[in-house]
């Protein structure tokens, strides 16, 4: 049996994760791999209904320290019940973000002090992480275009103010830079069909390590 790993799809809003997910999963069941898609916030039953509350735009007098325990309660709570149990199977877990959207937007962006993001962070992953981050860059005015063209309602982060949004990608940009073992990223200004390309080269390499 292969060795399962993790790979996380994270980056800008209307950057295009959920369409390079969806390459991705097809590109790894095509050689055989069951494939587990999932999401942050969410991914559980309990992960779920946090997400609901976080990224619910009705909820403008979250604290932005309540907002960061939340993400971590979700991300306990998803890596125990969901993803080691894959990764445990052989599996191929596909995270619609990740840990590193914590750092980008509760650090980065909101600007909460990186050791209470550190001690939050830690306690959820009790060890864990992900073999790979691809981190889908664009500029945030863009993202927003995308996501408004696709005629769809902003979250509660989506709805924030621009800077705040630069920040975040500055965050990611920071992040990469620092661990370039654990990111990739993809400029995802290119055809949806490039930016997969690029994205399936990252998956190519993670498959070669872990068989």
């Amino acid at each position: 049996m292969s060795k399962g790993f993790m790979l996380v799809c994270d980056g800008s809003n209307g950057a295009g994760k959920t369409t390079v997910i969806k390459g991705i999963e097809a590109y790894l069941t095509s050689k055989g791999y069951e494939v587990v898609l999932t999401r942050e916030p969410g991914g559980t039953e309990i992960g779920e209904k946090i997400r609901e509350v976080i990224l619910n735009p009705e909820t403008p007098q979250m604290t932005d320290i309540a907002e960061l325990m939340l993400f971590g309660a979700a991300r306990a709570q998803h890596i125990e019940e969901k993803i080691k149990p894959a990764l445990a199977a052989g599996k191929v877990v596909i995270s619609d973000r990740f840990d590193a959207a914590t750092f980008s937007f509760q650090h980065y962006a909101r600007g909460i002090d990186l050791k209470i993001i550190k001690t939050i962070n830690d306690l959820a992953l009790n060890g864990f992480k992900p073999d790979m981050n691809i981190i889908l860059d664009l500029e945030p005015e863009l993202g927003l275009q995308r996501v408004q063209q696709r005629g769809e309602g902003l979250d509660r982060l989506e709805d924030e103010k621009i800077d705040f949004l630069k920040r975040a990608r500055d965050g990611y940009l920071a992040q990469a830079n620092a661990q370039p073992e654990l990111f990739t990223v993809v400029d995802a200004r290119h055809s949806q069909e490039q930016v997969l390309q690029q994205c399936l080269k990252v998956v190519d390499e993670l498959v070669m390590r872990n068989s």
